[in-house]
């Protein structure tokens, strides 16, 4: 008898799934606002999102917020962000640390911010649990392994990215070998007076694929694959 397989998580669900990250023009997004987030494979460029910091991010960033109805956070940016919120005073912007915050992380560990929940079992399973309840966002800032997990699963409905005149030319890339195809479409696009381009995608199932040709009329057309 074959082993039981997993149901696959359905895009149709009560909350939506929002992705929320800062990518630099090659698309690294390790360590963007500071030195000390991730240091990892002796990364030293952290911090290149800073010298674009303005009010219009912040708008931007803030109005996405403010759309959550709870976070879900890899460990690495549970623990950047649980330093950090905690001691945030002014109510408008302390109201993150209300939110439920889902942790997704392969090893037992005790979760000092408020409202946090360790998530157990098959990753795929929980977020698709969690995403069957009534609600408007659950949101993922950060997190890159969370992201290429949760992208593999088909569990992510929008994405939303800010995209900084920079190139940084080594660290972790949003988007690495191996990432499951998908396509996207254009819902939005809001830019920043320092030249950050915040872009926002919709889930448009998997990618088509096609060929130019030219036609008996001599023009040129498109003609995408069957099936």
């Amino acid at each position: 008898m074959s082993p039981p397989t997993r149901p696959r998580p359905t895009r149709r669900s009560s909350v939506k799934l929002t992705v929320t990250t800062f990518v630099s023009l090659d698309g690294v997004m390790q360590s963007p606002g500071g030195p000390e987030e991730d240091r990892s494979n002796d990364f030293d460029l952290g911090g290149w999102l800073v010298p674009y910091a303005d009010e219009d991010m912040g708008a931007i960033v803030g109005g996405w917020f403010a759309g959550a109805d709870a976070l879900l956070l890899g460990r690495r940016t549970y623990d950047i962000m649980a330093a950090y919120w905690p001691d945030v005073t002014d109510p408008e912007e302390g109201k993150i640390n209300v939110l439920p915050k889902y942790v997704a992380s392969r090893s037992p560990r005790t979760l000092t911010w408020q409202n946090s929940h360790l998530l157990e079992g098959d990753l795929a399973t929980a977020v698709t649990e969690l995403k069957s309840r009534p609600g408007r966002e659950l949101q993922v800032h950060g997190s890159g392994r969370l992201i290429e997990s949760l992208l593999r699963s088909e569990l992510v409905d929008e994405l939303r990215l800010l995209t900084y005149p920079v190139i940084v030319g080594k660290g972790q890339r949003l988007f690495e070998t191996g990432t499951s195809p998908a396509a996207w479409r254009l819902t939005d696009v809001k830019s920043t007076g320092n030249g950050v381009i915040a872009h926002t995608y919709q889930y448009a199932g998997k990618p088509a694929i096609g060929t130019f040709e030219v036609g008996a009329d001599g023009k040129e057309q498109n003609v995408l694959a069957a099936g």
